[in-house]
């Protein structure tokens, strides 16, 4: 179906892998295209309840494709503007997923591909991957993924990395929060699949309630009218088919229904 990405389905898991390892996996339009529609697709599949994103070779991904670039070079300003939509609506469509995405990132990340990881929920690294916000090296700036950069690893180091272009290591990478966990080649898929069975075993409505609960509150003032949504999601997720079942379960000392 796919010509820069494969997707496999296995016990409740989708798992996308970016598969374009003799560019080291940079994408264009086509896998803009490509990583919208899966995520789209996936965030309303019932049977899924986890996504991991990885990807094939020495690096996860070196951001845009130079050919693309040569390409974007002769845009006009309204060309360039529906083409950084696309992006846009790419890294949107894996911060909004109904399902918890993983990020597998087994070799160098840079520029774009340091969105892809952003977007995602929970970021596991390789420790000999090297990051890198290289942007201004070549005169630009990372405007589309700075919303899911900065709020990954924060306004005081995307300060430095936006501006230096500097390259930082895995260990650098977890010290400022951008990923979550550090770990050597021979463990990265056994730590990513422990992280997934934490989360397919959760409630599939809870987690994706969870995350909308993140996105809402992260970064905001407690004023009233904060504190009075969040009684208001509670109220509404303990009524919920799954909160009743949930609550049932744990006091009746048995499995819930969505691990049947």
């Amino acid at each position: 179906m796919y010509q820069t990405l494969t997707l496999s389905r296995e016990n409740k898991v989708a798992t996308v892998t970016l598969n374009r390892p003799d560019v080291r996996n940079a994408f264009n339009e086509t896998t803009i295209a490509e990583i919208t529609q899966v995520f789209n697709e996936l965030s309303k599949d019932s049977s899924i309840r986890a996504i991991v994103l990885a990807a094939n070779g020495p690096a996860f991904c070196a951001g845009a494709d130079l050919n693309w670039m040569k390409k974007m070079a002769d845009y006009t300003h309204a060309e360039n503007l529906a083409d950084a939509g696309q992006l846009a609506a790419m890294l949107a469509a894996i911060y909004t997923c109904a399902k918890p995405v993983v990020a597998q990132v087994q070799g160098d990340c840079y520029a774009g591909g340091m969105g892809l990881v952003a977007a995602c929920d929970v970021i596991v690294s390789v420790d000999t991957a090297q990051f890198c916000l290289s942007e201004v090296k070549l005169g630009l700036i990372p405007a589309t993924i700075s919303p899911y950069v900065i709020k990954a690893m924060g306004e005081n180091a995307a300060r430095r990395y936006f501006l230096t272009a500097e390259r930082f290591d895995a260990v650098q990478a977890l010290r400022i929060g951008f990923v979550h966990e550090v770990v050597t080649a021979e463990v990265l898929s056994a730590k990513v699949a422990e992280i997934v069975k934490a989360l397919v075993t959760n409630s599939p409505n809870a987690v994706a309630q969870a995350k909308v609960l993140v996105r809402d509150v992260g970064g905001r003032e407690i004023t009233p009218e904060l504190i009075a949504s969040t009684v208001e999601g509670i109220a509404v997720i303990r009524a919920s088919e799954e909160g009743r079942e949930g609550v049932r379960s744990f006091l009746e000392k048995r499995k819930p229904s969505w691990l049947g």
